[in-house]
């Protein structure tokens, strides 16, 4: 039976569809059956990330409508085997067409055929917010640090705990510039999560490459050397329940040598 988890954080361009994009794919390179739910109705952008737009012929205000099952809506991500699906949020629709009873109703029909449902949150606390949360077990609360962004996924961590899900929330800290935190012009990590008093699942340093990857529809977890599908990976391992330590906030600064000559590595 698949944990149902909702990715949000109430303010809006913080990363949450490119979380649950690299989270999704990340858990399924590691073997584990996920769906991913766009719940952002009007605008979506899910498929768009996973270069998957084009398969769309269903989404799920026509399964809610009864114009579609389930089944049928559902997008599988052919590189990923039998891994992978998405079900896709509508266009030009009104937000308020589905309700969080449609929501508990699609994830409790998913639930015998995955390990993971993840829930992609609109922005905001109205609605869609309560159309996601509804559905799901636990919480992964993104946050960037800017002390906006940490404020209002402050009140976000205030309503959840009020719902007492199964599951505690969990923060992840997106989009960390390691200079500017080094030197003391963001947030650090200790003041974000002692701030929010949810546990860190785990942070994403700030990657150009994750916008090109976006671009050409292919998460960018799937290419392992960048830093940013580093954190991802990280952090699908953590869900599964692995201890993986933090990535380093400290930037490597060449010595006279290596400036000089460059890094050689040593033979022995």
């Amino acid at each position: 039976m698949a944990t149902s988890l909702v990715i949000t954080s109430g303010k809006g361009g913080v990363g949450k569809s490119t979380t649950a994009a690299n989270l999704g794919t990340a858990l399924a390179l590691m073997n584990k059956r996920v769906c991913m739910i766009d719940l952002d109705i009007g605008l979506r952008n899910l498929d768009v990330i996973m270069g998957l737009s084009n398969r769309i012929i269903y989404d799920i205000v026509d399964v809610v409508m009864g114009r579609a099952r389930l089944h049928q809506a559902l997008i599988k991500d052919k590189r990923f085997d039998d891994k992978l699906y998405l079900l896709p949020a509508a266009q030009n629709t009104v937000k308020n067409i589905i309700s969080p009873m449609n929501v508990v109703d699609i994830v409790n029909q998913l639930r015998p055929d995955f390990d993971f449902i993840l829930l992609d949150c609109p922005a905001g606390i109205e609605q869609g917010f309560q159309n996601a949360i509804a559905g799901a077990d636990g919480a992964i609360v993104i946050c960037t640090p800017e002390i906006p962004s940490v404020s209002d996924a402050d009140r976000v961590v205030g309503l959840l705990e009020q719902r007492e899900m199964k599951l505690a929330p969990r923060l992840i800290i997106n989009r960390i510039n390691r200079s500017l935190m080094n030197e003391g012009n963001t947030m650090d990590v200790d003041e974000i999560t002692k701030h929010l008093s949810i546990g860190l699942l785990g942070i994403v340093f700030e990657d150009s490459n994750v916008i090109l990857a976006s671009n050409q529809g292919t998460p960018i977890v799937m290419n392992p050397d960048y830093n940013a599908s580093q954190g991802y990976r990280n952090i699908a391992r953590r869900i599964l329940g692995e201890s993986v330590p933090l990535m380093t906030l400290k930037e490597h600064k060449p010595g006279l040598f290596e400036r000089l000559f460059g890094k050689r590595s040593r033979k022995h």
